[in-house]
């Protein structure tokens, strides 16, 4: 399942190397201006779904979610911006299975390297610390996007943040409720400066992630741990429709 928003640059390429995994293929079109929406139109072999607004990451991910879980138990998620090798979820998924019913992250490689963007080396020690302040599992790469998701049990959840935050939120109710959290290494590739596109914005992200995180500390901090912890209870195999603002292309 891959999230996307005006990531016109690679995506094509990027598709097909997907495809060639020979798995159903879902894309949330987060909204996008219509250049990228006209491309994602014309890819053969993807289940694709839209956002007429750009809603969040998150969001994205809950609607391709939805649509996943009537077909399969568990979804690979990565980034549509040219940065994970699919051919890495060969490995997530074996890694998955190590531990039925887990959420594996893929830890990316040499991400201290000259080429990394300096906010993505802060924004990854700052957020892993955080993480476990609030009650998650001490993981190396919590903003990493390449993962595998167990479905019934993340759409369980109840993750409130619709942007970027929502990656990091799901793992601390998972460890909350005592869904298993591992880790995997997977590459990663950065493209130049002035050539990468990302909607990561520095100062109003880190304010958001700043805000989920005193959430969850204080809930930690108020709620009996026997309420964070209430067992999962799990969604039937074939949701509903989603909300009126998505439409299925």
């Amino acid at each position: 399942m891959i999230p996307v928003y005006n990531h016109p640059r690679g995506l094509r390429e990027l598709l097909a190397r997907v495809l060639d995994q020979d798995k159903r293929v879902f894309v949330v079109d987060d909204g996008s201006d219509e250049e990228c929406a006209e491309l994602l139109r014309g890819v053969e072999g993807i289940t694709l779904l839209r956002h007429e607004k750009n809603r969040g990451k998150g969001a994205a991910m809950k609607t391709g979610f939805l649509a996943a879980a009537s077909h399969a138990g568990w979804a690979v998620t990565l980034d549509a911006d040219g940065q994970h090798d699919p051919a890495d979820a060969i490995a997530l998924m074996e890694e998955a299975t190590n531990e039925p019913r887990a959420i594996v992250v893929g830890c990316r490689r040499g991400m201290d390297g000259e080429h990394t963007p300096w906010t993505s080396r802060f924004g990854r020690g700052f957020s892993n610390f955080w993480v476990s302040a609030a009650g998650g599992p001490k993981v190396r790469d919590s903003q990493s996007g390449f993962r595998v998701y167990p479905l019934p049990e993340v759409l369980s959840l109840d993750a409130r943040a619709e942007r970027f935050q929502w990656e990091v939120e799901v793992l601390i109710k998972a460890r909350w409720k005592g869904l298993p959290v591992r880790e995997q290494e997977v590459g990663v590739v950065y493209q130049p400066r002035g050539e990468r596109i990302s909607h990561f914005r520095p100062w109003m992200d880190f304010w958001r992630n700043s805000t989920t995180f005193t959430r969850l500390i204080t809930q930690r901090i108020l709620w009996p741990r026997r309420i964070r912890a209430r067992r999962l209870l799990l969604p039937p195999q074939s949701p509903k429709a989603r909300d009126d603002e998505t439409s299925r292309v």
